[in-house]
């Protein structure tokens, strides 16, 4: 993906979607996601503690802390996944596949 483009967000809208991001993982809906143990993105299972919460949308290219854009996901896919959104990502794996 050599002419990937990086849209970057405020500082502002990182600092205030990441605590957004901090207060959501506390509440019920995201401690029974953590709690279930399954990645989102390759669906093994994890001990919740070694499960984070990702932004399908990355706050740095502009994603919110919502219920829609944070999913729960294994310490692998979410440094993999890195600054990627999922059209991105899955061209890259196509690309690294040979298929693209």
């Amino acid at each position: 993906m050599d002419d990937f483009v990086a849209a970057t967000a405020s500082e502002a809208h990182i600092k205030r979607e990441r605590a957004k991001a901090r207060e959501l993982r506390k509440t019920p809906y995201f401690r029974n996601l953590l709690q279930q143990g399954i990645c989102h993105y390759c669906g093994k299972r994890f001990p919740a503690e070694e499960l984070t919460l990702d932004h399908i949308i990355p706050v740095a290219r502009g994603g919110r802390s919502t219920k829609g854009n944070l999913v729960v996901s294994c310490c692998n896919c979410n440094r993999t996944k890195s600054c990627l959104t999922p059209a991105e990502q899955l061209l890259d794996e196509l690309e690294k596949s040979g298929e693209l």
